[in-house]
């Protein structure tokens, strides 16, 4: 079951970065190219030790962001990447060594289609181009989804992207794109109901622990997220990682996630560190 507390950060001024954002030129977010010089420290304000092993993050606002500025959501889709290279630098360097992030949900199929042609590209695009980056930080990448609705040349670059960072070992990435929590149930259930049936297995054998093994996230050494963050300010799942989600601490931001920078992963994981985890359990 969710534990349903509920952080929500209250800032409502534009922050520095908002401010930002809005002098330069096209409304785009050059600062966020800048952190990524050099190898961030950790802040005073958190403590190594508990840190959280795997964070997920639904990556909501990008259409909103553009809107504001009076551009394309395009526009939005790009800064968002940015967004995501910096979030995804910071976890190689702070010590996260799993990274979620809801790129593209099953539902996403019924926007625009100019929409949804440009997401593939911009996926295919960002996965070939940041190759060299993700060696130099170390990020293994691994995508989960339905990738039978993918493009053929996305399908490929997914799988040379996975094959040639197989061996990284400071951060996973795991991107979702066409997925859904329900979809990801329903296909470990197809998974060992064809074990069931070829004989491999006995019902009898079936229990969490193999329906988890089924998961798509079962390609990580921490396949449950211990802090989900969904920014923009909205207060749902929205049908991701419903399984794996089940002990995870929750926050929610209020920056659209173009904004999301290094100021609100540290409020959200303050925030973490200070809760306690009691998994069904009483405190003693």
């Amino acid at each position: 079951m969710l534990r349903l507390s509920l952080p929500i950060s209250t800032r409502l001024s534009p922050s520095p970065r908002e401010k930002q954002d809005d002098a330069s030129p096209g409304g785009l977010p050059y600062a966020h190219s800048s952190p990524l010089a050099g190898k961030p420290r950790l802040p005073s304000l958190l403590l190594p030790g508990l840190m959280p092993r795997h964070v997920a993050v639904i990556m909501d606002g990008n259409a909103r962001w553009a809107l504001r500025r009076g551009l394309p959501p395009s526009a939005g889709h790009e800064a968002g990447v940015r967004s995501l290279r910096h979030l995804l630098h910071l976890c190689s360097h702070w010590g996260i060594p799993v990274l979620t992030v809801f790129a593209f949900s099953s539902d996403n199929w019924y926007r625009p289609k100019a929409e949804v042609d440009f997401l593939m590209s911009l996926f295919e695009r960002v996965i070939r181009t940041e190759l060299d980056n993700f060696a130099r930080d170390g990020v293994k990448i691994c995508v989960i989804g339905d990738s039978s609705k993918l493009p053929s040349s996305l399908q490929k670059a997914i799988a040379y992207a996975e094959e040639s960072t197989i061996r990284n070992s400071r951060v996973q990435l795991i991107v979702a794109i066409s997925y859904s929590g329900k979809y990801d149930i329903v296909q470990s259930c197809r998974s060992i109901a064809q074990k069931v049936k070829d004989g491999v297995l006995q019902v009898e054998d079936i229990d969490e622990k193999l329906v988890e093994q089924e998961l798509e996230t079962s390609c990580s050494k921490y396949p449950y997220p211990d802090l989900l963050i969904r920014t923009s300010g909205e207060l749902r799942v929205s049908n991701f990682l419903l399984w794996q989600l089940a002990y995870a601490e929750l926050f929610f931001a209020q920056a659209l996630w173009p904004d999301f920078g290094e100021a609100e992963l540290v409020e959200a994981l303050v925030s973490y560190q200070q809760r306690h985890r009691r998994y069904g359990t009483r405190s003693s």
